[in-house]
């Protein structure tokens, strides 16, 4: 039997007592500062803030049987350095992962040569947004080798299409929450990353065979 897809997920981390996750699929995870530094413990990866645990349910509902490698570099908000960004794909390829997830990314080109370098030394798949909310270049999403991903609130949840220049369009939607509507829930391309994420964790994509 093949071992099983190990998936990074750079977000806020994990809560793995939410109902919408797979806690005995959760390897245990690490923290990473705006200066890069690391932080490890049986709380580092505590999602205190909602948005990973729900992109790790978005990429569990489509990839159960893969194991999820937590690593939060948001806090209090839904912002990083690109530094940590960058220590943080470094770390997560170093511990074998397959694919990374990276629901977010850099809008200034100054960083892009960084990421450039950082994606060329990496042996796992990245999986990010190509563009921002506002239709911004996203980096590393822009650059070659990297699994695009676009919004697309057409294609049905669970699904994507593939479209020009190789970008794979998905869902908004994370994992419903019964009684809130969807339009309340966390939304946007971060989820439209993870269930292309999840879609080719699943077999269900394959990059470059489309």
């Amino acid at each position: 039997m093949a071992d099983p897809v190990r998936i990074a997920v750079i977000d806020s981390g994990v809560h793995p007592g939410h109902p919408h996750i797979i806690a005995d699929r959760l390897l245990p995870g690490v923290a990473i500062l705006a200066d890069g530094t690391l932080e490890q413990g049986d709380d580092a990866a505590l999602d205190r803030v909602g948005h990973g645990t729900a992109v790790t349910a978005a990429i569990q509902e489509l990839a159960p049987q893969a194991l999820i490698l937590p690593i939060r570099v948001f806090r209090e908000g839904l912002r990083a350095s690109p530094r940590a960004l960058i220590a943080a794909l470094d770390w997560a390829n170093a511990q074998s992962a397959d694919l990374i997830n990276l629901s977010l990314g850099t809008t200034n080109p100054a960083h892009s040569d960084h990421f450039a370098a950082a994606a060329a030394r990496i042996t796992a798949r990245i999986v990010a947004p190509r563009m921002a909310a506002d239709d911004t270049p996203c980096w590393p999403g822009m650059l070659p080798g990297v699994i695009a991903v676009g919004l697309d609130w057409d294609v049905p949840r669970g699904s994507a299409r593939h479209g020009d220049e190789g970008v794979y369009y998905a869902s908004g939607y994370p994992r419903p929450i019964e009684g809130v509507p969807q339009q309340r829930n966390l939304h946007g391309i971060s989820f439209a990353t993870a269930q292309v994420t999840g879609l080719v964790a699943a077999g269900q994509i394959t990059p470059g065979a489309d």
